[in-house]
């Protein structure tokens, strides 16, 4: 698949088909092409955990926070979860300054996804604390944020900004618009 048609099937999923599990050899790639990524002063310090267990994930969704437009929705219900997780952590010891790597392990994570099939959503909203301490992560290591991962079971599509308004929405079929600048608005010279 063209990088242009990965990176437009790679939109924020939030609800997916619970049932379908992603397999750990896929949260394994994942990561494999996060490690492959470009690091700022290639200091590589981020650290991942991965999830594909239903107990496990089950532990860590009360620490997520869904969607901020949609403010009359809980999230995700039972059946739409994800079914895996991969918590992105920044080891300490290493430095304090991850600058734009986990941006960039995130974009290569979920493009890897995508092309295996699966779909998934950065979640910076994370409760830190409380799923540090479900989660017994030690100190060392600070909680960037975490994709939820599955199989989508939603229809998002891209369209152009209207009246200047940026918030995504869902429409009365359940189907997730999120509207685009254009190319004209962003290139200013």
């Amino acid at each position: 698949m063209p990088l242009k048609d990965l990176i437009l099937k790679n939109r924020s999923y939030r609800r997916f088909h619970q049932e379908v599990p992603v397999p750990m050899e896929v949260l394994r790639e994942m990561v494999e092409a996060a490690r492959l990524s470009a690091s700022a002063r290639n200091m590589q310090p981020l650290r991942y955990m991965l999830f594909n267990e239903p107990a496990e994930c089950g532990r860590i969704f009360p620490s997520l926070a869904w969607a901020g437009y949609l403010k009359e929705w809980p999230g995700p219900g039972e059946g739409e979860r994800p079914s895996a997780y991969i918590v992105q952590l920044v080891d300490l010891e290493l430095t304090d300054d991850w600058w734009c790597d986990d941006g960039i392990a995130a974009q290569s994570m979920l493009l890897t996804a995508v092309e295996r099939g699966f779909g998934g959503c950065i979640i910076g909203s994370v409760q830190r604390e409380k799923l540090r301490s479900t989660l017994q992560i030690p100190a060392r290591y600070k909680i960037i944020q975490v994709l939820a991962l599955g199989k989508p079971a939603e229809e998002v599509v891209i369209e152009d900004v209207s009246e200047g308004e940026i918030k995504y929405w869902r429409d009365d079929r359940g189907v997730h618009h999120v509207p685009k600048r254009s190319l004209g608005e962003l290139i200013i010279n």
